[in-house]
């Protein structure tokens, strides 16, 4: 199924780029996220487990067992603090 991902801040700049349209056989935000992680690089450092990442699922904040469908929109982001 093809997704739009969207990453933000620090994310967005370790992976190089600030959205994406990708094909995935991923069912879930889970499944989605280790499935970008595999491809290395960036995005292994960008979305590696243990670090914090926030996610949204069209634009509503969720956690990674939520479900995937075709032509969603999934966001990945740090968390944010505010000062």
């Amino acid at each position: 199924m093809k997704v739009t991902v969207k990453y933000f801040a620090s994310i967005r700049e370790t992976i190089g780029t600030a959205s994406e349209q990708r094909d995935t056989r991923a069912n879930s935000l889970a499944a989605l996220r280790d499935e970008l992680i595999a491809l290395g690089g960036g995005y292994a450092e960008g979305l590696a487990r243990g670090k914090a990442v926030r996610l949204a699922l069209n634009q509503v904040m969720c956690d990674e067992s939520v479900v995937l469908g075709e032509g969603v929109e999934v966001a990945f982001f740090p968390p944010v603090t505010g000062g």
